[in-house]
This record gives structure tokens, C-alpha cells and sequence, in this order.
């Protein structure tokens, strides 16, 4: 028999997901970033107000009232620092200014005001394993082998020779070392060679970046994200590494010896005094380094990415087991101790809808509803990327004169220097590059959507004449109300944020099904990821008798089993 449970507008109300009275346990150790929904913004894609085409921090505050709405209660900036751009703001030219094109110290300060009134918190970018070859520091630190800056960066003089092979990410050769003339020296950069990597065995070094972050931290910022950081720590020996080693690089970049020294040496100078939440951009080689990361017995993070989830989805899909069990293998290392971020999307990803979901018009909104579901209603601190609550998709360039991002022009020069399939790589690229999740925020139905009113820096996604906050405000089944829906469960039902994650169907190849249990308190979240109907059994749960979330318009049973629909995602309480 086909049972009709629930239609969605119902849900939306949500009046039957109040939660039971239920006690934190003192081990769970409450605290607001835990409980927090963090919205992270690129600032240069988010709203211009002065029609130069780039967005900036008024308009940021210009739509602090759709900020709100949404229900999260943090924000993440990147880097709004003076900086060249070579690599977006992630070339830092000076710590403690802001860039022309985002606006001034004034306006920053209005905007941190207008965020604390509104009860969200600010969470800045501090990248501190490079820093811009045009920051003074680099500047005084090329010019004069006895200048008090030079020991602040890397260099190997030619008189010693040819430096010991390293890997660079973003150099169109690959290597890591740059030549420099001024003091016939070569000088490290594990990214672009406009991004020379900061010496953290220099106290002094380590000095000014506690004294810029405590800048911050006394103008009231609320928490610093470290871009990079895991490859701070350096064997300045450079000792020769292992043939093809770049294939794996980060098991010798990440978490070298003295990472740890310098995090707890930042923990006691800024996070700890100034009461400021601290998550590192990635998480360690392994289960126990990223423990040691986050163990708060160790006093060095709160928070760290850990980038498997990311790294599931490749160019030709993904496996549903396999991010199953990333998943629950982090979840089941962090149960007793330990916090970490949840994020399929970010700045460095294409689109979260393109990557995981559906983008077509049958299931794209069915399947960003299901996404959003998963990251909201998992234990760890869920981090949305901006447009993620819309489901905005990949814009897709055909031509490598289309793209700006260092990764995308300097992969394709490397490409080109070692004879690859350029055809081939631009396929790639369309659907792989982060300049997918850049493209600026769709606001309206009009081809700038309502963005800005001159040239914007980037291609608008023509698909804003569909996919838009105007519209999807005023329907009531749209992805971005359902995400308000998502928020305000979160926020109501602590099960969510800290009750226990067990998982379900394991083998199931379409659906991804898990409790989350709290004292008495338990509910289960049964996602299809697939874009045909899927049945599953939740054998011995007592479902209750309304979903709290459902992002069809009907649940149907049929004896024990649950008929889900593509891309259905549903939460339900357990009797």
C-alpha cells in the first residue's frame, strides 16, 4: 500500500521538529563553533555596490539582510588584504590594509559592527605560508643578502648550485625554485612564483604574523581560517626527495617537524588570549595527525579540513561507497574526540551541484537539496559556500583565453611543456576548474543579476535567468528556502549538531541512509544519490509519524520499504 506521509509545504513549517528536552553531554564540550552554520563568501563574486564590477564589502553589508535570512550565523571571508592578484588575494602585499578594490578599514569596520548586531561572527583568511613578492618584506628580503628580512623567506645561492628538485602546484614547469639576479640566489614557492613561501623557523617571522593576527583579533574578528598551513614547516636542509614524489606530495609537504611548535606558539600569543576559534586548511597525512591537529588537550586548533570528501569527486564521477566511508571513517575517528568542518565546496572547487549533484534542469534542484541536506544534518561544522543555497552551477569555458585563475593558465602552459592532449585538458578543465565556483553571485533574473551595474571582473552564469535569489525567494519549494529549513532544524535540534552518526546501508549503491542519535533523541537521514528510484528498508526504526525534512512532495512506503524518489533526501525523527 502507497502511503502518503507529508507534502512539503507542510514541513516547511516545521512544527513537529521541536526537540525533546535533551542534555549536552559534559564530554561533547559545547561551544559556539560547534553549533555554528558557516557561510562562506569570495568577496570579489558577492555583490559590488559601486559598479566597478567587482564585488566589495559594501555590498557585502548591503545584503546583510539576505545573509540572515539564510540562518547561518557565521561568515568566512577570503582574503580582502591589499594584493597583487596573482592568485586572487591570496598573494597577501599588506596584513593589515584592504585591498582599493573592497573598499577601506572604515568600511571593514562598519561591516564587522553591522555582522555583530546582527549575532553572526567573522571568521577572516590568514595566509601565512606565502605571502605576495611584492610585500615589503620580500622586497627588502631580495635586495641585500644581510638584510634583517632575508632569513623571512627560502633562498638557495647559486654558488651552492642547482637547488634539490621541488615540486611547485602552480608553476608552469613545476618547479618550485625560483632564479632571482638581484643576489644570484634561487628562492622557494611551493605555488606561483609571485608567492614565495614565509621561513617559519625565523622567530622574527613568526613574531609579525602573531602581531597581524592580533591586529585583527583586537578590531573584534571572531576566528582565523590558515590557508595552507600544513606546509609551513620546512626542512630547510632540502635534502633530495624521492623520484616522482609530486604525485604524492603532500605525505613530504604536509606536517613537517615544528608545525605543531609554531601552532601552539600561535595558540598562547592570539587564539587563546583574544578567545578567537582557529581551523586549519587541511587536516594531515592521517587519522592521528589531524587528532593531534585538534585535540584541545594539545592547545593548538579547533577546527581542520580534511580534504577526502573533496577529493572524492574526480572528472569522469565519483563512488557513492566511497564517500560513505570517508565519511564515517572521519566520524568515527573525531566521535570522542576532536571537531572537524563539513564541506564539499569551496573556493578551489568547481560547483557543488556539478560535482556531486545533477546540474540538469530535471534534477538539479532535487539534487542540491539532497547535498545540502547531507552537509547540514552531519556532525562537524557545516561550511556553504555562497550560492551553494541556490544550487548555481558550473559556467563551463571552453577557451583558455576565457580563464584568469593562475591554476587554470599555468596549468595549461604545463601541459603544453610536457606535450599533453591540450583538447583533452580543456575538457577537463571546463568541468573541473575552481573558476567554476567563482563566478559572481546570481541575484536576479537580468544578465548581470543583479550583481552590479558596470563590466563585472568575471563571466556572469547565463543561468541566472533561472537560477536567482529574487526568484527562488517567492517559491516556497525552491532549494533556497529548503535550506533555510535545513538551518532552522539545525539550530533547533542539538542531535544534529552533536548526537552520534551511525551509518546504514552500507552496501545500498543508491542510498546513503544514517542515524544521529542524542540521549533519546535520534533521527534518521535516508539520501538518495541517484537519479532513479531507489528503495531501502530502515529495518528495526520506528519512524516517526512526520519528517522533519522532506524534499519531495510526498514520502511513500510500501510495506517495510521507503520508495525514494531521484535525488529525494529526507529527515525523520525516531519513535
Amino acid at each position: 500500500m502507497r502511503v502518503a506521509l507529508l507534502n512539503l509545504i507542510g514541513l516547511l513549517l516545521l512544527a513537529g521538529c521541536q526537540p525533546k528536552e535533551v542534555v549536552i553531554p559534559d564530554s561533547q564540550q559545547q561551544a559556539w563553533w560547534k553549533e555554528a552554520i558557516v557561510y562562506q563568501i569570495y568577496p570579489r563574486s558577492f555583490q559590488d555596490s559601486n559598479g566597478d564590477g567587482v564585488g566589495d564589502l559594501q555590498g557585502i553589508i548591503d545584503r546583510l539582510d539576505y545573509i540572515e535570512s539564510l540562518g547561518i550565523n557565521t561568515i568566512w571571508l577570503n582574503p580582502i588584504y591589499p594584493s597583487p592578484n596573482a592568485d586572487n588575494g591570496y598573494d597577501v602585499s599588506d596584513y593589515r590594509g584592504i585591498a582599493p578594490e573592497f573598499g577601506d578599514m572604515e568600511t571593514f569596520d562598519r561591516l564587522l559592527d553591522e555582522l555583530h548586531k546582527r549575532g553572526i561572527k567573522l571568521i577572516m583568511d590568514v595566509v601565512v605560508n606565502h605571502s605576495s613578492d611584492e610585500h615589503p618584506w620580500f622586497i627588502a628580503s631580495r635586495s641585500d643578502v644581510h638584510s634583517p628580512y632575508r632569513d623571512y623567506y627560502h633562498w638557495w645561492p647559486a654558488s651552492k648550485g642547482t637547488p634539490p628538485y621541488r615540486y611547485s602546484l602552480f608553476d608552469a614547469q613545476g618547479d618550485a625554485w625560483k632564479y632571482d639576479s638581484i643576489t644570484d640566489a634561487y628562492y622557494l614557492h611551493y605555488f606561483a612564483d609571485k608567492q614565495p613561501d614565509l621561513n617559519w623557523e625565523n622567530p622574527a617571522l613568526r613574531q609579525e604574523v602573531y602581531d597581524l593576527m592580533k591586529f585583527w583579533a583586537q578590531k573584534g574578528v571572531d576566528g582565523f581560517r590558515l590557508d595552507a598551513f600544513q606546509f609551513a614547516a620546512k626542512d630547510t636542509a632540502f635534502p633530495e626527495l624521492p623520484q616522482g614524489y609530486e604525485k604524492n606530495f603532500i605525505q613530504y609537504y604536509a606536517m613537517q617537524p615544528g608545525l605543531h611548535d609554531y601552532l601552539k606558539e600561535m595558540n598562547q600569543q592570539v587564539f587563546a588570549p583574544y578567545g578567537v576559534v582557529s581551523v586549519a586548511e587541511g587536516a594531515g597525512r592521517s587519522f592521528e595527525e589531524a587528532h593531534e591537529l585538534v585535540d584541545a588537550d594539545r592547545q593548538e586548533l579547533q577546527m581542520a579540513y580534511a580534504f577526502d570528501g573533496v577529493d572524492v569527486a574526480k572528472y569522469d564521477g565519483y563512488s557513492l561507497a566511497t564517500l560513505k566511508q570517508v565519511f564515517t571513517d572521519w566520524d568515527r575517528s573525531f566521535a570522542e574526540k576532536g571537531w572537524l568542518s563539513i564541506f564539499l565546496s569551496n573556493h578551489d572547487q568547481a560547483r557543488l551541484v556539478s560535482r556531486y549533484g545533477n546540474d540538469s534542469p530535471e534534477f538539479r534542484v532535487a539534487s542540491i537539496k539532497l547535498l545540502n541536506t547531507f552537509l547540514l544534518t552531519m556532525r562537524g561544522t557545516p561550511y556553504v559556500y555562497y550560492g551553494d543555497e541556490l544550487g548555481m552551477t558550473n559556467l563551463g569555458m571552453d577557451r583558455i583565453e576565457e580563464y584568469q585563475d593562475v591554476a587554470a593558465v599555468n596549468g595549461y602552459a604545463k601541459a603544453t611543456y610536457n606535450g599533453e592532449d591540450l583538447d583533452q585538458y580543456m575538457k577537463v578543465l571546463a568541468k573541473t576548474s575552481r573558476e567554476n565556483g567563482r563566478t559572481p553571485m546570481q541575484w536576479t533574473a537580468d544578465t548581470l543579476a543583479g550583481f552590479t551595474t558596470g563590466i563585472p571582473w568575471m563571466k556572469i552564469n547565463p543561468n541566472t535567468a533561472f537560477i536567482n535569489v529574487q526568484d527562488q525567494v517567492a517559491d516556497p519549494s525552491s532549494p533556497l528556502n529548503h535550506f533555510k529549513s535545513l538551518t532552522q532544524l539545525r539550530k533547533k535540534n542539538p542531535v544534529l549538531v552533536y548526537g552520534a552518526y551511525e551509518l546504514l546501508a552500507e552496501d545500498h549503491p543508491q542510498v546513503y541512509a544514517y542515524t544521529r542519535t542524542l540521549g533519546e533523541v535520534s533521527c534518521l537521514v535516508v539520501l538518495n544519490f541517484s537519479d532513479k528510484t531507489a528503495r531501502w528498508a530502515p529495518i528495526g526504526l520506528s519512524l516517526g509519524e512526520q519528517p522533519w525534512i522532506n524534499s519531495a512532495d510526498q514520502l511513500i512506503q510500501e510495506g517495510k520499504e521507503l520508495i525514494l524518489a531521484p535525488f529525494q533526501s529526507i529527515v525523520i525523527p525516531l519513535n
